[in-house]
């Protein structure tokens, strides 16, 4: 279930403002529309520009990565056929210009092509699916001679198996989904069958309580709001 509860406890310059506001905003939501741009393409050098020597990002399938182990780790799995794609929602930015802060918000949906079953001796095709996960991606981007990208991380909030063909689905045990948060069960169940060690403690907007927030969104907003106030928030560390 979600919550009505607000967890922003600041507002901070989102929408109209000076010059200076607006530049700054379409800059960070360039930085953000860079990541479904250039990695679902394999526009490393492209994609690799938009962050921080020092940059961190959090995936289900990858963990926590320093931005080029993250690229490496991509490339590696692309070319053991994963598959996966970002469709891009709608962006906005929070803006802190005084402390040269800023966290763009991505609503995208990530969509991954699996196929399990095939068995070429036994003659049987291999069923083909869509696993469609909406999320919100968080980018903490700050200023020095430019803007880049310091983190990203994400929170999932439903997820749901789209048959390629119409009409065939495969259908996942119930102690395999309960493996994995209510956000991303079939994302995680299916990319585990790819061989990912998926990672269990990501943000979800979802939580089993009616009307209750999940603990890991609100922290993350708590580490938003203080990002954009300028404190020393380091995300590069495990929780």
């Amino acid at each position: 279930m979600t919550s009505p509860n607000d967890p922003q406890a600041k507002v901070y310059s989102h929408i109209n403002g000076t010059e200076s506001d607006l530049q700054a905003r379409l800059i960070v939501s360039e930085l953000c529309k860079g990541w479904p741009v250039y990695r679902d393409a394999s526009e490393w050098k492209n994609f690799r520009s938009l962050f921080c020597d020092d940059a961190y990002v959090w995936t289900t399938w990858s963990k926590r990565q320093t931005i080029d182990n993250f690229i490496e780790k991509s490339k590696e799995g692309k070319s053991k056929g994963d598959f996966i794609m970002h469709r891009e929602c709608g962006t906005l930015v929070e803006l802190n210009l005084s402390k040269s802060r800023a966290v763009g918000k991505m609503k995208a949906t990530i969509t991954q092509r699996f196929a399990i079953g095939m068995d070429a001796l036994m003659g049987t095709e291999p069923i083909v699916f869509d696993v469609d996960c909406d999320c919100r991606f968080h980018f903490f981007c700050l200023r020095d001679s430019g803007w880049k990208v310091k983190y990203v991380k994400l929170i999932y909030e439903k997820d749901k198996l789209i048959p390629v063909d119409g009409k065939t689905t495969p259908s996942f045990a119930k102690e395999t989904l309960d493996r994995y948060p209510e956000g991303y069960k079939y994302l995680g169940a299916a990319q585990n069958m790819l061989g990912h060690d998926v990672d269990i403690s990501l943000p979800t907007i979802q939580n089993p309580d009616l009307g209750t927030a999940n603990p890991l969104w609100l922290e993350l907003y708590d580490k938003m709001g203080e990002w954009l106030d300028g404190e020393d928030v380091d995300l590069s560390t495990p929780s």
